[in-house]
């Protein structure tokens, strides 16, 4: 399995948004790109790989720490925790160097003559005409960005990305220096006492997340897959993305033996829709600004951030601290007479203060997190798990947000998307059932008190899923069942009635030596005001001929009723993009992906996507509308390390 297979199989559900799902895929490829160092990988470090638990991320540290390091990766077979998939993919984004325990951080004339650069150009062209490219759009229908880095093993790195979608101006209007978006970083590790120190922009994840989560965000199948532990830390923003950031100074200090202090400072400004008197009515994260009203919402208001994160360690025990504060120029101010944001954060000031828990022993483990805010209002999530044999664990993972907890930070574990209103809990299994052959499997139900957007009042959601994988030599079987009940409102807005949403897919991979293929069927069946069916059939075909030439073609064709039982299929696309495209109508899906690399300093991407409907002669609507039954674009992207 590749890490993208992996991913894939952990997101092939919406349980968490698109951003986020875009997010993880991008940290992923560059540790892809870059990968850790086995040997100097600090416990946060080895968080960032989403498919290791707390457990297994011990005991490689404990390995390292008492054989003075690892000499190959055959030794990753010598942890018991870590069954043969998890060395698989590990391979992908670790590697080993000489261990050298002395070693000090490097001198400037160091870096300067050792450091590697990176050069990456990403340039996307449509082969159609949307209306606002006629009429409505300030700039031209392409998107392009770039992104440099440079840096040196992982002490020292630094970071300039400019970005800009289709339909925003360049070198225009607000964007006077060129692209719409900038990200810039620069970070220092392991400089005595200060183990991270960022200045630019940043993300920060500490305990599960009540208090303040604006890096990684897993979905349930992942939190299986972890048993549901705890990240810590600070990281770089290095994302094409204009949302979720932090921007100033954040370090982390090592003030004794296991105990960590983490502390940050920010201020940015954000895009907002604005009330008649000057107030915020929302908060914008879509970092679009196509048209002239969204670039009148870019940057029209501020926020200060600060705050700081204690961490402790003793033995088996985790404790941890965590507070913040965040001030903004104009008061929000939100529609509450829409039922759904009746208790939505308003005002100008608000602060979180949460407490993170974790203990772990062999076989079993706990961890939690416990947070306030505004008035006192209460949010809490706790987990137990168990590794009952070394192939066989189980999680149970409760959570209770009260329904006026403001977390304007905050992103964790919630099937209604925020850290509001909710309680729930869920029961789930990961088991190797003999060599090749795993399952996945949870149950998760949710209680929201108060209304919600699509329910009028009080309502459930029951959320399952069950997933089989199975390997043999070159072959692998993937089955998979999803099956979600959420009461929503009838058409009158009177009673809650039942959205049923069935979901199923079954892929066959087969691996030779120079190719591979994947044959997949997905089918969708949802019953609430209508009954939809959806299916979806598809063949992807990867050949690499020799060492540096990669060839992709993807073909799909879909028949679906209507976007209620819309597919979701993985389409391989070039360095940092993300792509889970739906489908929904009948059509055609057919893409061709390119790779090549020149020579161990450059590489060329070409990447071709087609979406044929045979049931429309329009696509999509608004400024976004297409007056063809065809959409087609072109991706190229270059790299050059020097």
């Amino acid at each position: 399995m590749t890490w993208e297979e992996c991913f894939e199989q952990f997101y092939a559900e919406s349980d968490i948004n698109e951003s986020d799902k875009e997010e993880i895929f991008a940290i992923l490829s560059e540790l892809a790109e870059r990968p850790l160092d086995l040997n100097t990988a600090t416990r946060e470090d080895l968080e960032c790989i989403p498919f290791l638990n707390a457990q297994q991320i011990e005991d490689i540290q404990a390995y390292v720490y008492q054989y003075h390091g690892m000499r190959t990766l055959g030794e990753l077979s010598m942890i018991e925790s870590l069954d043969f998939q998890r060395r698989q993919l590990l391979s992908y984004f670790v590697y080993l160097s000489p261990v050298n325990d002395n070693k000090p951080f490097p001198s400037l004339k160091e870096i300067l003559n050792k450091g590697r650069h990176t050069l990456l150009f990403t340039f996307k062209v449509p082969f159609y005409q949307r209306k606002g490219d006629i009429n409505g759009y300030l700039g031209y229908p392409y998107s392009h960005s770039f992104r440099y880095n440079f840096h040196y093993s992982d002490y020292f790195q630094l970071g300039l990305i400019g970005a800009q979608d289709a339909g925003e101006p360049f070198l225009s209007n607000k964007n006077k220096l060129g692209y719409d978006h900038y990200s810039f970083y620069i970070q220092l590790r392991k400089l005595g006492r200060i183990k991270n120190l960022i200045l630019g922009r940043y993300k920060l994840s500490f305990g599960q997340g009540l208090v303040i989560n604006n890096n990684l965000s897993f979905g349930k199948y992942a939190a299986l897959s972890t048993l549901g532990r705890q990240n810590n830390g600070i990281r770089v923003y290095s994302s094409r993305s204009s949302i979720n950031y932090l921007q100033g100074v954040a370090a982390t200090i090592e003030l004794a033996h296991n105990l960590d202090l983490t502390t940050f400072l920010s201020y940015r400004t954000i895009d907002a829709s604005l009330t008649s008197n000057g107030d915020i009515k929302t908060i914008l994260n879509t970092g679009y600004h196509r048209t002239a009203k969204e670039m009148e919402r870019k940057d029209n208001a501020s926020q200060f951030t600060t705050g700081g994160n204690l961490n402790w360690r003793c033995g088996r025990l985790t404790l941890g601290l965590t507070a913040l504060f965040t001030h903004f120029d104009k008061a929000l101010s939100p529609n509450t007479d829409l039922y759904y944001r009746r208790y939505a954060p308003s005002g100008n000031d608000f602060w979180n203060v949460g407490i993170n828990y974790s203990y772990m022993r062999k076989r079993w483990s706990l961890a939690g997190e416990t947070a306030t805010s505004n008035g006192g209002t209460l949010a809490t999530i706790n987990n137990i798990s168990v590794q009952v044999k070394s192939n066989l664990s189980l999680l149970a993972m409760q959570r209770y947000y009260r329904y006026d907890y403001a977390g304007l930070f905050a992103r964790g574990f919630a099937e209604g998307g925020k850290i509001q209103n909710e309680n729930g809990l869920l029961l789930g299994t990961n088991w190797e059932i003999k060599h090749g052959l795993s399952l996945i499997a949870y149950t998760d139900y949710s209680y929201f008190s108060h209304p919600r957007f699509g329910s009028h009042t009080a309502s459930h959601t029951w959320d399952n899923v069950l997933n089989l994988y199975y390997t043999h030599k070159v072959w692998s079987l993937c089955a998979r069942y999803k099956f979600k009940l959420r009461e929503k409102d009838d058409f009158n807005k009177t009673a809650l009635i039942n959205e049923i949403t069935q979901r199923g897919r079954l892929a066959l991979n087969y691996k030779a030596k120079t190719w591979n293929s994947k044959t997949q069927f997905d089918i969708s069946v949802c019953h609430y005001l209508n009954n939809s069916i959806g299916y979806m059939a598809s063949e992807s075909v990867t050949w690499a001929p020799n060492s540096w030439l990669q060839l992709t073609a993807l073909l799909g064709y879909f028949h679906t009723d209507d976007f209620a039982s819309r597919i979701y299929i993985y389409e391989r696309r070039p360095l940092y993009s993300f792509s889970f495209p739906s489908f929904y109508g009948i059509g055609l899906h057919y893409a061709l992906f390119a790779r090549a690399d020149l020579s161990p300093n450059l590489m060329l991407i070409l990447q071709s996507s087609t979406t044929s409907y045979f049931d429309r002669d329009k696509i999509s609507s608004g400024l976004q509308q297409i007056n063809s039954s065809t959409k087609s674009d072109l991706e190229l992207q270059i790299r050059w390390k020097f």
